[in-house]
């Protein structure tokens, strides 16, 4: 019998653990740049502004600010800041980082997934939950296989 193995995805999440330099913290736009790197919204050699001008927006809100923005709000952000984006492509890169775990959304707002315990506007519970409870999920299914495994006779 063979598996879909597509269908058995329930979620994805790519992290990368990058070094922190110097040169990392110079700008905005770098420490945006490394952060969209380490949680997967880009990939290396990626140039996507767009993504980053999003993410940039969401981080200033969310930890600068401590309120939740909406799409008039992040635009104004973003041509300010970065370069003039429209509402339909800060729309795909919202449901992109929906589609992610990263982001949420009610009433019309935008917010990072704010932790089960916690403050939603500290970063370090915010990152903390995001990748302790998508990695404990995993861990306790890597353990039932491996468990379940154990007991088994090898394949030749």
């Amino acid at each position: 019998m063979e598996l879909n193995e597509a269908s058995l995805i329930e979620r994805e999440l790519t992290v990368r653990n990058l070094r922190l330099s110097r040169e990392v913290l110079e700008t905005r736009r770098s420490a945006i740049r490394w952060l969209a790197l380490s949680l997967g919204i880009i990939n290396p050699g990626e140039s996507r502004l767009g993504s980053l001008a999003v993410l940039d927006a969401l981080v200033y809100f969310q930890f600068a600010v401590k309120k939740d923005p909406n799409v008039r709000e992040m635009i104004d952000y973003i041509n300010a800041n970065w370069e003039t984006i429209n509402e339909k492509t800060l729309r795909y890169h919202l449901l992109r980082m929906k589609k992610m775990g990263i982001v949420e959304n009610n009433q019309s707002k935008f917010y990072f997934k704010p932790p089960q315990v916690g403050d939603r506007f500290d970063a370090y519970a915010w990152s903390s939950e995001l990748f302790g409870a998508f990695y404990s999920g995993v861990a306790v299914k890597l353990a039932d296989v491996i468990n379940n495994l154990k007991n088994r006779d090898v394949v030749r």
